[in-house]
């Protein structure tokens, strides 16, 4: 009876998802479904049926939260919500004159109410499925497209390329011809099928009990034919991506290799879980139980594939993440099976050199991939360690820059709005893993973060949310200048050159010191090649991304965050916090008239970009600027590569072509005011660590330095700091050389000290930069200027630069020194414990610092011996007391960018954010700029030092933390003026 009276209230259910919510559940107002509810009510009340049900939910349950506002029956009575989610009561469901024979029947009330919550949260899911279509501004078919489209993107991706292979083998046996194929897919499918047949081998000897290696039990879990797509994509991925011009480590390379099929085998797990099973009946009763379990999974896959169909993912994901009952498999097992795979692709694939020999002699066919073993001695040191490096031929490699557009790439920008995030694991991507910090392995940073309530990190779920929302596009019009100089060679643009570095001929002689230093010449130009190779490979990486989405109308970025609470895009190759190329690429989705606020921002951010100390002119300077180069402007628009080419000369190249092509379109239609812009204009922080550690310490001579106050052009601290330099050198260079050493070095660096010498300095003093860092910093920029030609005079005078730089530093910013001084303390006092340094942002993040004495673990392998790193429980004490200054004001940087992304979000306004540089569209400029400033003041009117301190006393009660640091009387609110506080 209960089940029938479920569906019934059901049925009626769905057919009321269109009205009002101030409806009954069952969307009438005036014709109940039981007329005789109210005589219900009324013996609940006096049977004491209420308290039976109280006493089965719980009373806090049972009383409930209604969420449907109040209930009315066919004559108008109104009735509260008594059962859970918000439901009136089981008397909505049930006529009086079945009461009496099933009132004992709790456990089918507990059935009824468990298909009503499942109903009432179909209806929230439906709502929150529309609410988000409703944010995209797209309509509802166009919106399920999108999505399906994502799913198999992340869902399919593996398996359409191992689909691929098999139908071009297939067709190539059926023609009896190879394929007109890239020459980097001809490799691919070259390698496919002895290696997919040599995994089917193994997997055959391990089923036939043959094969009893630890590895041997993972490498059966997959279709072989989509082991062997992962494994070759995997590895060539780092070889492109290594850094190591065609070489990676065989440890790095197996654990990536072991952890993509173990994430491949939990979704290919649960297809086949639930697949419709064929046993065999031994008896009619095992025979029913049997069907039932076969009928029970069959309805499950059909559930899940109906689900799919409706893009009803959350409950998708769910499910599979119910049916997953397998473990994870363990550092240990994964590096083994990459480890083996990595073997027997090394046994399979070929390859051979084009065709250019004698017909008589032999092909020379020989290995894709070598195993090797390299030695990297560390500076200074006579020793070094010595670990296995997996090398690809020089063909391969010389094939790899023109692999990006064949390779499957994970993590691509999604299609649609990224899942909201709601908890450690659960946002972002729809299928692909997806955690919302990247721990690196740090447990303990993990557990914290798990363990935080949801609502303690609601404003940083928002904020992620915010940036995951920002809608773009590519720049067609860039992308193709980009095209044609790439096509041509590169060598523009900070393009690097698509051609190697001749290596010299060696010299016809004996000479020793001849000898030597063609030695030295050719490594170096290995060296040189190497870095262009490297760059290269990142180059096409980042093209074939472009290529897939610039007929996109739009796509978007999912966010996550590093342990210190800085959000990066979880997409690693193009987006905008990369280089200028892939920011000249991307630009805003969405459009937005100008205005005449506008114009004026899009003059002054073409300004900014050019450079050169023009960005460092007031802005009425820069304006001038932008509108006495017009000429140039036009031209560059109008003929990118066949005219002037002023954009070249810009500092940001492709940014600058952006803007001179968008504000040339505005200023020659009708009317530019109503000009649609879609570039993103960016209002950067002046040294922004120093930014916030003067509004730390309240310092009025640091805070004047750095622009948080108000002045007629931005102060520039990196001159200030040159200036002073100068000023101690010239001093030091009248004193006597015998009594002050250093005299003659100061006399030789008189006429070298400039802004750029100092910059880098100054730039990284906020992060804890040391003396050491400091010298390698300056000696780097004093050799580029080739003055000091000696090494050892080079390396005395780079360290009486770095020496003098510190001291003016210290002398200008003693607030932020004293500050950071008093951080290291308490880093020191904590760690000396064995105890990491933790603390929690403004936005309620918790931060452990990871920095632990690595163990080794030695795994023996069929390929090699691997040392895998494992945390200790050791704290290095150094390490956490010389990180903790930067990466505390790391924390409090990502707090304020987050915090201004959630009030742009508020204010209607579009926002993209790269650490202290904040994005939004022209118009808006304005806007922007007010809720930064609104934003840092409110930031740093909490007792930020204060409740620092108070977290590390109640923390470690018994350990003495020194007094907080001496405060300024610098007003906060005089930024809320400082027109180039981020300009």
């Amino acid at each position: 009876m209960w089940r029938n009276v479920a569906k019934r209230a059901v049925s009626r259910t769905r057919c009321s998802q269109s009205f009002p919510e101030t409806y009954s559940f069952l969307g009438v107002a005036h014709d109940s479904v039981f007329p005789e509810v109210s005589k219900f009510v009324s013996f609940c009340s006096n049977s004491g049926f209420q308290r039976k049900v109280g006493g089965v939910l719980g009373d806090e349950v049972y009383m409930g939260k209604p969420s449907f506002g109040l209930l009315r029956n066919d004559i108008g009575c109104r009735l509260r919500g008594l059962c859970p989610n918000g439901y009136a009561s089981v008397a909505e469901a049930v006529s009086s004159t079945d009461v009496e024979e099933d009132i004992s029947s709790v456990d089918e009330v507990k059935e009824l109410l468990d298909e009503m919550r499942k109903e009432h949260r179909k209806e929230n899911l439906n709502r929150r499925r529309i609410r988000r279509i409703m944010e995209t501004g797209m309509g509802e078919n166009k919106y399920r497209m999108l999505k399906s489209r994502q799913v198999k993107i992340e869902t399919e991706a593996w398996e359409q390329t191992a689909n691929e292979y098999r139908e071009l083998l297939s067709d190539m046996c059926a023609q009896k011809l190879a394929p007109n194929l890239p020459y980097m897919k001809s490799l691919f499918l070259g390698w496919f099928e002895p290696f997919r047949d040599a995994i089917i081998k193994e997997q055959e000897l391990y089923r036939s009990g043959k094969l009893r290696a630890g590895y041997a039990a993972y490498l059966d879990q997959l279709p072989a034919d989509m082991t062997a797509v992962i494994t070759m994509h995997k590895l060539m991925g780092l070889l492109m991506t290594g850094g190591e011009h065609g070489c990676a480590r065989v440890v790095q390379a197996a654990c990536l290799i072991g952890d993509a099929i173990e994430q491949e085998v939990r979704i290919h797990n649960f297809l086949e879980k639930t697949k419709k099973k064929k046993a065999a009946k031994e008896d009619e009763d095992e025979g029913n139980e049997s069907g039932a379990v076969i009928k029970e999974q069959e309805k499950l896959r059909k559930k899940v594939t109906n689900l799919i169909k409706k893009q009803k993912l959350p409950a998708v994901r769910q499910i599979v993440k119910g049916q997953d009952d397998t473990k994870p498999w363990g550092q240990d097992a994964k590096a083994k099976v990459g480890c083996h795979l990595i073997e027997l692709l090394m046994r399979t694939a070929y390859i051979q050199p084009p065709a250019d020999q004698l017909a008589d002699t032999p092909p020379d066919i020989r290995p894709a991939f070598m195993h090797s073993f390299k030695t990297l001695v560390k500076e200074n040191k006579k020793t070094g360690r010595r670990y296995g490096v997996i090398e690809c031929d020089p063909l391969v490699r010389k094939g790899l820059e023109r692999t990006a557009r064949h390779m499957v790439i994970p993590y691509m920008p999604m299609l649609v709005p990224p899942v909201k995030w709601t908890g450690y694991d659960r946002g972002a991507y729809l299928f692909l893993p997806s955690y919302i910090m990247r721990t690196h392995g740090s447990k303990q940073q993990r557990e914290a973060v798990k363990r935080t309530p949801r609502d303690q990190l609601e404003q940083v779920f928002e904020a992620l949310d915010t940036l995951g929302y920002t809608k773009w596009r590519i720049n067609k019009q860039v992308l193709s200048v980009v095209d044609r100089i790439w096509n041509s060679g590169g060598r523009l643009a900070d393009m690097v050159d698509r051609n190697d570095v001749p290596l010299p001929e060696k010299p016809d002689t004996e000479d020793e010191a001849v000898l030597r230093k063609w030695k030295w010449k050719v490594k170096s130009v290995k060296k040189e090649n190497r870095e262009r190779h490297s760059q290269r490979c990142d180059i096409e990486l980042k093209l074939a991304v472009s290529r897939k989405m610039k007929d996109e109308e739009g796509f978007y970025y999912p966010h996550n965050l590093d342990f210190r609470g800085r959000a990066y895009p979880m997409h690693p190759y193009l987006n905008h916090l990369g280089s200028d190329l892939c920011r000249g690429i991307l630009e805003f989705a969405e459009g937005r008239p100008l205005g005449m606020s506008g114009l004026r921002w899009l003059k002054i951010h073409l300004a900014n970009l050019y450079a050169g100390g023009v960005d460092k002119l007031s802005l009425e300077g820069r304006l001038a600027f932008t509108e006495n180069h017009l000429d140039d402007i036009y031209d560059s628009a109008d003929k990118p590569l066949e005219g002037r080419r002023w954009w070249l000369k810009a500092e940001d190249p492709f940014q600058c072509l952006a803007v001179c092509i968008d504000l040339t379109e505005a200023l020659r239609s009708p009317s530019p005011e109503t000009f649609v812009s879609h570039i993103p204009v960016h209002q950067d922080g002046s040294c922004n660590g120093l930014q916030h550690y003067a509004a730390l310490g309240r310092d009025k001579l640091g805070a004047a330095a750095v622009n948080l106050v108000a002045g007629e052009k931005p102060a520039d601290v990196y001159s200030g700091i040159a200036s002073r330099v100068l000023d101690i050198m010239r001093i030091d260079a009248q004193k006597d050389p015998a009594v002050f050493q250093d005299a003659p070095l100061a006399k030789i660096l008189v006429n070298q000290v400039d802004r750029k010498l100092v910059k880098q300095t100054v730039m990284t003093s906020v992060y804890g930069v040391t003396y050491i860092g400091a010298r390698d910093q300056i000696k780097r920029r004093l050799k580029e200027r080739g003055v000091i030609t000696d090494d050892r005079e080079l390396f005395v005078a780079s360290c009486y630069a770095a020496k003098t730089t510190l001291t003016a530093l210290g002398e200008m910013f003693q607030a932020a020194r004293a500050i950071m001084n008093w951080l290291g303390e308490c880093a020191k006092i904590i760690a000396s414990e064995n105890e990491p340094v933790s603390w929690t942002t403004p936005l309620g993040l918790p931060v452990v610092q990871p920095y632990r004495v690595l163990g080794r673990h030695l795994i023996k392998t069929s390929l090699q011996v691997l040392t895998l790193q494992r945390e200790t429980e050791k704290i290095m004490v150094k390490r956490q007391r010389t990180a903790f200054p930067p990466n505390f004001v790391h924390s409090l940087d990502g707090s304020h960018m987050m915090m201004t992304a959630v009030a742009c979000k508020k204010a209607g306004l579009t926002f993209a954010g790269v650490h202290d540089s904040y994005w939004t569209h022209a118009s808006d400029v304005d806007k922007m700029n007010k809720i930064l400033r609104e934003k840092f003041v409110e930031l740093y009117e909490k007792p930020i030092l204060e409740n620092l301190l108070e977290s590390f006393q109640e923390s470690f009660p018994t350990l003495c933390f020194p007094p907080l640091p001496e405060r300024g009387d610098f007003d906060l609110r005089d930024v809320l003026d400082s027109p180039y506080f981020f300009n």
